[in-house]
Order: structure tokens, then C-alpha cells, then sequence
């Protein structure tokens, strides 16, 4: 029986053939790249079925392709079947990349399609230049799904907020002074803002575009001569227009950013990130006008938290260890009574105990909730149809966080339902002493995160064990759970850590069909010490919530490690307790004594 899906590859085909296009690409991203998008640009989940938040499906006229990392693998198999699409397992050495894809598919004189705002121009150069070599061309000017797509969601039309100074430590035209000097020393005129967030932080500005991530749809252009913010019309209050215009901010439409790039004078230097700027907005600059590439000024300096933005963030993780902790104490209670739990049911109590919070906004991403052989899935999202009964016995892992206006939260437990194997236990103290090595370690200035992603996962390589995602990423502040430009993993990334940036810390093991276990803790960088040999930075855990000791050997652990996790259990407990009632309190002590 042919399914929707199906009927949607027919559909683009016939499009593809219209447009003498002989195989298009469609990208997880929308016009800003971002990681989650408004319902109107999820083109690739409406083309394939597949609900992850990366990937990209690619159709000629005889195969049809999803291109997805490690963490989506196990989820895609599921949802591509029956299809018609093939599942292509990104970096592995036995799966070709799109590109060589392409070039074994399509004979010379072919051409590939894509919607130049959905991808990168940094991408779109590179995949050009590789095509090229078999006179393949590109073309990027066709929104082919938009042809085919007849109840398309509309953009988003919702009111924006505004995120007050208190909460941000830093003005508008305090942060685009800051940004001016930063274009000044690297030569530069303006700076064209493509990235949601980083609009979002430069203006102070929030909204619920993008479900989970507060932002709103926008471009900038920013420059000491002018600043011109491109946002709906709709989406201004009178109040928001008159602070943004006394805040030195001209107003223009959303739909005019390319027209206005195009007029830029004759000599005008514009700083843009090709990876973070899409391919009809990069290509909208004049050729007469010079473009310096690189990690924008924005960007470098929304992921250096300021004071301000470092108490909001121990703010919001002082509520979301209160949360947790009574979710924790509910599911036990539940579990003994013999209750009937599933995996959705319990994320929507941890949401609404999360809501009950002051501030609170929404979560910060779509909980993972994996009882048993579903942790095992690193992306994992339940559904009607794959929510599973959560019985008193294996293993439970909750990858979730909030956005609160003063903080976002992320954070990953993995718990025992009753006794664990000793398997189970060998595995989740392998993971703890990764975690724990990270936490603790000392490092100097300059150090990048590749260096420090083996202290995460040494334990696990001794006993033959990986992870394939990465260990750490950057959190904003009341904005992307996932945030650049740094990162802790094994792929090199040229970006320094620096401190006032927050990062998460977070190894795992995935067992196919069995368990998954994740300890995950939000993590700052702080000076630590100045020696003869330079100055030193290291972490500070911010995470509020116990470790499941009933899953730790002790005796695997250094007395370094032993120290680490009973000291960070005193100051869970000590943070926490002031906050909690009575039985929660006597639970709480429990559950953080020590081993």
C-alpha cells in the first residue's frame, strides 16, 4: 500500500523533472539554520516521516536517501521503514557522504537542487566545487517542497518579549558597542546576523517561534553607521518599537534583508559566518562589496556568560533541582503503589512540576524519556505508538531542561527501577568516572575541547566501549539548549575555552535493546589559578539533582572519585534542602548520604 510519505517523494519527482533538476536535497534546517524549526521549514520530516532534529534526505529518480548522525540511528531505522527511504549512516567508514553520493548517482551535465535558504553557503560552496570536478551543477534557486507542500504551515506571527537588563546584565546598545569594536579590529564595516539566537541575544529580544528555543524570526545587519533589525511587523508592540528605536535600532521589514544587503555601497566590508549564513543571503551581497568569514562577534560573545547571566543560570538550577527532586520522590511513590506509568506520562509530570517554577517559559528541548531498551536510543522521543509501561525493574534515562527567563537547564539522569545487574553497574560507573574526570579536571588557557574529551571517555576505552555524540556542549542563557561556538568532543573544534562559558558534561553507554545510561551536569569555566606556567581555568559543576548510587561500585572508583561524588552530594543536598519540605528533605538526605 503506498503511503504519504511515498505519495511525496512521487509528488517532488515529478517536480524535479519540471525543473530538469536530477536530484534535490532537503536539509533539517530552515532560512536561519537553525537546529529546531518553525513547523513551516520541517520539510524534511514532512518529506521522509523522520522526526530527529538532524538530517538531510536527498531524492534522485531511482533512490531516495536520509543522511542522520549516531544519535539518530536506532530512531530513523524505525521511522524510514516501509518508506522507500534508504537510512545512510553519517560518518561511519562504510557510508559515503552526500557528495560522493551524488557524484556515483548522477552522470555528467546532471543538476542538483536545494533551496539556498535552508543551506549553509559555506556548505553550498563545498558541495559545488565537489560536484564541479564531474561538470555537475548546483542550482540553489528552487524551493521545489514549497511546490508541493499544499497546507504548508504560515510563519509564525506571535508577539516578541523583551528580556530586561536586569536579566540580561547587559543593554542593547551596551552589547552593539561591544560587537562595533569587535568588527572594528578584524577590519570590517557591518555584520550580517543569520543565526536566531544571536539576534535574539544582541537585541534582547525572546519570543515562540521555535518551539523549546526562545527566539524569534529575525535578521540584523549591525554597523556603527546603522543598525537595522528585520523582523514581522506583527511581531513588535508599541512599547518593544520605542525602546528597540531609542536603543539606536532602525526597524525593517523581515522579507527586505536581501534588498537591503544588495544596496550596500561599493567597499563595504561585511563580517558573516558562511556556516551560520544562508546561501540566497550570502550570495545577496554585492560582488563589489569584501567579506570577512569567521565565528561573528555576537556569537563569541553570548557564549562568555557575564555575571548577571551566571546568577540567572544558579537561579534557574536551584528550581529545576527542586523540581526534579519531587518528580524523583513522585515516580518512587508511583512505582511502589504499582501505578500504571508510561514513558509520555512521566515527562509531562517532570514539565509540570517544571511549570510550577517561577519563571518558567517551557522546556528546552522534547524530553527523552527511555525506559529499558529505549535509552538506548541517544534521541529518543516517545510517541503514542512506541510509549512504553514503565515497570519497578531495569534502568530509566531522563535527558530534560527548562527554559526559565533568567536560565536555561539541561540535564541527563539514569536511575534504577529495582536491584541492577552488575553489568548495569559496571557501566554506569565507567560513565560516572568519565563524567567525574571532567568535572574535575585543571587545564590552561588556550586549551580547546578536543583535548579534554578523552578525560570523559578513558574509562569507557579501557573496557572497549565509545559513544558517538559528542560530551559537551555550550547552553545559552534563556536561549538554545545547544549553543556554539564552543564544544567538548572528539572532532576538533579551533574555538578556546574560555571562562563564563557553560557547557554540559555529558558520557554515556548504549546498549542496542538493552539500556542507555547518561549522567549529564551543566558545567561553568572559571579561572582556577595563575602559576609560573600561565592561568588555569576549570570547572564548576551547577547541576542540582542526586546520582543514583545504587548503580555505583565504589570500589571502581579512585579516591579522588569517591571524594568527587560525596562532596558534590553535600552541596546537592545543602542547596536544595532550605527549598523542600520536610519529606522531601529526609528523601533528599537519603538519597545524597554518602558512600
Amino acid at each position: 500500500m503506498e503511503t504519504n510519505i511515498q505519495k511525496r517523494i512521487a509528488a517532488l519527482r515529478e517536480a524535479m523533472a519540471s525543473h530538469h533538476t536530477d536530484a534535490y536535497l532537503i536539509p533539517s534546517s530552515d532560512a536561519h539554520l537553525s537546529e529546531y524549526v518553525p513547523s513551516r521549514w520541517k520539510s524534511r520530516q514532512w518529506i521522509s516521516g523522520f522526526t530527529g532534529s538532524a538530517g538531510t534526505v536527498v531524492v534522485t529518480a531511482g533512490r531516495a536517501g536520509l543522511w542522520t548522525d549516531s544519535r539518530y540511528f536506532l530512531q530513523a531505522a524505525v521511522q524510514l521503514e516501509g518508506s522507500g527511504i534508504e537510512l545512510f549512516k553519517s560518518s561511519l567508514p562504510e557510508t559515503p557522504s552526500i557528495q560522493d553520493f551524488l557524484l556515483r548517482e548522477l552522470k555528467a551535465g546532471a543538476t542538483v537542487g536545494l533551496d539556498g535558504q535552508t543551506y549553509s553557503a559555506a556548505d553550498t560552496r563545498t558541495l559545488a566545487q565537489a560536484l564541479s570536478g564531474k561538470n555537475i551543477s548546483l542550482d540553489t534557486s528552487s524551493d521545489l517542497i514549497g511546490l508541493i507542500w499544499s497546507d504548508r504551515p504560515a510563519i509564525p506571527g506571535d508577539p516578541l518579549f523583551e528580556l530586561p537588563v536586569a536579566i540580561t546584565g547587559q543593554s542593547v546598545r551596551d552589547k552593539l558597542d561591544a560587537i562595533n569594536n569587535h568588527l572594528h579590529r578584524a577590519g570590517a564595516d557591518g555584520l550580517l546576523l543569520c543565526a536566531l539566537d544571536e539576534v535574539a541575544w544582541t537585541f534582547n529580544i525572546r519570543g515562540t517561534d521555535v518551539e523549546y528555543n526562545p527566539v524569534v524570526l529575525s535578521y540584523a545587519y549591525i554597523s556603527e553607521k546603522e543598525t537595522v533589525l528585520f523582523i514581522p511587523p506583527g511581531k513588535l508592540t508599541p512599547e518593544v518599537r520605542e525602546h528597540l528605536i531609542n536603543e539606536g535600532v532602525i526597524l525593517a521589514d523581515y522579507g527586505k534583508t536581501a534588498s537591503y544587503l544588495a544596496g550596500l555601497p561599493e567597499g563595504t566590508t561585511v563580517f558573516a559566518d558562511a556556516h551560520k549564513t544562508n546561501a540566497a543571503l550570502f550570495d545577496a551581497i554585492p560582488p563589489h562589496c569584501r567579506i570577512i568569514e569567521g565565528i561573528t562577534p555576537s556569537n563569541e560573545l553570548k557564549s562568555i556568560k557575564n555575571q548577571t547571566e551566571i546568577n540567572g543560570f544558579r537561579n534557574a538550577l536551584l528550581k529545576d533541582g527542586v523540581a526534579l527532586t519531587r518528580f524523583h520522590i513522585w515516580l518512587e511513590k508511583q512505582l511502589a503503589a504499582g501505578e500504571k506509568l508510561t514513558e509520555i506520562g512521566i515527562t509531562e509530570k517532570l514539565s509540570s512540576l517544571r511549570a510550577g517554577q517561577p519563571l518558567y517559559i517551557s522546556d528546552s528541548f522534547r524530553s527523552i524519556c527511555g525506559y529499558a531498551a529505549h535509552g538506548a536510543i541517544v534521541h529518543y522521543s516517545a510517541t503514542p505508538e512506541t510509549d512504553a509501561t514503565i515497570r519497578a525493574e531495569g534502568l530509566l534515562l531522563m535527558d530534560s531542561g527548562a527554559q526559565y527567563l533568567d536560565g536555561t537547564t539541561d540535564i541527563t539522569r539514569t536511575i534504577a527501577l529495582s536491584e541492577p545487574t552488575e553489568a548495569m553497574k559496571k557501566d554506569f560507573t565507567r560513565v560516572l568516572k568519565g563524567h567525574i574526570s571532567l568535572a574535575k579536571c585543571k587545564f590552561p588557557v588556550g586549551t580547546r575541547g578536543s583535548q579534554l574529551d578523552i578525560l570523559a571517555r578513558k574509562a569507557l576505552w579501557d573496557a572497549g566501549i565509545n559513544y558517538l555524540h559528542g560530551t559537551g556542549h555550550g547552553i545559552g542563557h534563556c536561549l538554545n539548549v545547544h549553543e556554539g561556538p564552543q564544544s567538548i568532543r572528539m572532532e576538533e573544534n579551533p574555538v578556546k575555552l574560555q571562562a563564563g562559558m557553560i557547557m554540559s558534561n555529558e558520557p554515556g553507554i548504549y546498549r542496542t535493546n538493552e539500556y542507555g545510561i547518561r549522567t549529564e551536569n551543566m558545567i561553568l569555566i572559571r579561572e582556577d589559578s595563575e602559576t609560573e606556567f600561565g592561568v588555569f581555568l576549570s570547572f564548576e559543576t551547577l547541576t542540582l539533582c542526586y546520582i543514583d548510587t545504587s548503580l555505583v561500585i565504589p570500589s571502581m572508583l579512585s579516591a579522588r572519585e569517591h571524594a568527587w561524588l560525596n562532596k558534590y552530594h553535600q552541596m546537592v543536598y545543602e542547596k536544595l534542602s532550605p527549598l523542600l519540605n520536610e519529606e522531601e528533605q529526609e528523601w533528599l538526605k537519603i538519597k545524597t548520604r554518602q558512600i
